[in-house]
This record gives structure tokens, C-alpha cells and sequence, in this order.
């Protein structure tokens, strides 16, 4: 075979490769291991989810706001809180933790501010193709509802956004396995992060 057939050989089996891959939706990374990229349909389905979201009604200044008092102790009755709320250090800062231990099946809350806009999670550096992100209003306010698809359901957090930068967040998450579904584990982080709102309305 001539140098000539070889390279256009070569070239034909190259863009085989590419064709495949891109056919495939992924693209080659390190050790050939694909991972999935962005198509433009993709975008435009995270972009109609921002454009679902409400307008803020006024915003809400989280400014020495007690993350352990968010909750009302009529609240923290209904949420089925055991246990003293707690302060702890989460990803992006100082939370709260709210345990129901005291019967089974046993859960916690886990509410936080994170100095971002909500759109972050939806076409900014905060978005994650892992995680299952809804658009939805809480108490008026625009908020995103974000899990991880499972068998077996590791939380459910609410995200709303309360002011510019600042959004509020509600993870609610199992401690008894397979005490609930992932339906019921958005539902309970969904009326926390109403409850919150509520304290929040009446402090300003």
C-alpha cells in the first residue's frame, strides 16, 4: 500500500471514531473514558426551566437570621423534632440540623443559605447532570426542588431564592433506610422551606 492510501486510510478509520462518538452524545476523556456533553436541546430545557420560575415578590435579608430558629416550636412539632437543633458546618457554610429521632422512621432537616442565585443551579456552575432539578413556587417565592434519582432516595433538598445572591435551603433526608420515598422526601423539604419562609416574612 502507498504512503497516500495509508493516510486516507487512517483518516477514514479517525472519523469513524469521532462519528461514533458524537453519534453516542459523548466525548472522549481522560483514559477514553466518555462523559456526556451539553446538546443544544439539553440547554434549551434548562433555560425553559428558568423561565418557569416566579418573580420574587421582595426580598428577604438573611442578614443575622439564626438558622436554628427558622422553625417555630408548632413547627418543629409537626416536622417531628426530637432533639435540640444543632448547629453545624455544611458545604457552604454554617447550617442547622433539625433530628426526628425519637420514632421511627427516623429523618433530620438541614436548612443553609448559599451566597448564589437560583439560576446557578439551573444553567450556571452549580448545575449537576446528576441530580434531578424541578422548577416550583414556595410561598410565592421561586424555588427548585434538586434530588438524586434512586432506588433508595438519599434526601430531598428545596432551594428559594429569598433575596439577590441569597438563596435558602431545606435538605430533608432519611436516617431509618427505606422509610421513605422519594416523592414524600421533597414534600417534607417543600413545607420546612415554606415554614421557614413564613419566619422569614415576619422578621421583615
Amino acid at each position: 500500500m502507498t504512503a497516500a492510501g495509508t493516510v486516507r486510510n487512517t483518516l477514514l478509520v479517525t472519523g469513524g471514531v469521532l462519528a461514533t462518538a458524537a453519534l453516542a452524545g459523548c466525548s472522549a476523556g481522560t483514559g477514553g473514558t466518555p462523559y456526556p456533553v451539553e446538546t443544544a436541546a439539553t440547554a434549551a430545557s434548562q433555560s425553559a426551566k428558568a423561565a418557569q420560575l416566579p418573580r420574587r415578590p421582595a426580598d428577604l435579608p438573611m442578614q443575622g437570621v439564626n438558622l436554628c430558629e427558622l422553625f417555630p416550636q408548632v413547627e418543629l412539632d409537626a416536622m417531628k423534632i426530637s432533639s435540640v437543633p444543632r448547629p453545624a458546618d455544611g458545604a457552604d457554610g454554617p447550617v442547622c440540623v433539625f433530628d426526628a429521632d425519637k420514632a421511627e422512621p427516623f429523618h433530620g432537616y438541614e436548612a443553609g443559605t448559599v451566597a448564589a442565585d437560583l439560576d446557578q443551579w439551573i444553567t450556571g456552575s452549580r448545575r449537576k447532570n446528576s441530580l434531578t432539578t424541578e422548577p416550583k413556587a414556595v410561598g410565592g417565592y421561586p424555588a427548585l426542588t434538586s434530588y438524586r434519582a434512586a432506588a433508595d432516595p438519599a434526601d430531598c433538598t428545596t432551594l428559594v431564592g429569598v433575596a439577590k445572591g441569597k438563596t435558602l435551603t431545606i435538605r430533608t433526608f432519611p436516617i431509618t433506610r427505606g422509610g421513605f420515598t422519594q416523592p414524600q422526601l421533597c414534600e417534607m423539604s417543600a413545607r420546612a422551606a415554606d415554614a421557614a419562609l413564613q419566619t422569614l416574612k415576619a422578621r421583615n
